[in-house]
């Protein structure tokens, strides 16, 4: 898979990268199995025209793989990126300067076998899921980190330059009292 997708700015690294995991194709490959059961039932005792209704079972688990597969989810130095997409593709990127919040969110079997979903507060928009990824903890972890590393979230200037500006402005306000009260 090419990384075209993906224009990452100057000194911009990647943090973390990952997908979801294979186990969220569980649910496909059990209705695949259905279906294919059902059209065995039928083509046993209904008809046996009925059986290639068992080719339908096919494309359901397969689908649900490549959906897994073309799913990318990116924290780099400067944002959160999510691109999906089987037949078409979308991505969607936002600075980290946006993130308001985060969470992650485990069931219990998601706490048993080490995954869950992780959510970005993004100010303005939508919020970002990371949907069913291995340790869940730690990626929130990592976005947090990168928040606080992030170079647009801090003020400009040193404290001597900002005690430099507050001299000027108490320096002018005295001026302008001086000046109103005579």
């Amino acid at each position: 898979m090419s990384d075209d997708w993906r224009w990452l700015g100057e000194s911009e690294t990647v943090v973390w990268e990952g997908r979801p995991r294979l186990t969220t194709i569980l649910g496909s490959v059990g209705a695949g199995l259905v279906v294919l059961a059902a059209a065995v039932v039928l083509a046993a005792t209904v008809d046996t025209r009925l059986a290639p209704l068992g080719l339908l079972a096919v494309p359901i688990p397969i689908w649900a793989y490549l959906r897994v597969q073309h799913t990318t989810y990116l924290v780099t130095s400067r944002g959160i990126w999510v691109k999906t997409g089987v037949l078409g593709r979308s991505v969607r990127r936002t600075s980290l300067s946006k993130v308001q919040n985060t969470a992650y969110q485990q069931s219990v079997r998601g706490s048993l076998f080490g995954y869950g979903t992780v959510t970005v507060e993004v100010a303005g928009g939508d919020d970002i899921y990371f949907r069913r990824i291995s340790d869940p903890r730690m990626v929130q972890e990592a976005i947090n980190d990168q928040r606080k590393d992030d170079g647009e979230s801090t003020l400009p200037g040193s404290p001597d330059q900002w005690q430099a500006v507050l001299s000027t402005v108490r320096e002018v306000r005295e001026r302008f009292d001086k000046r109103a009260r005579t």
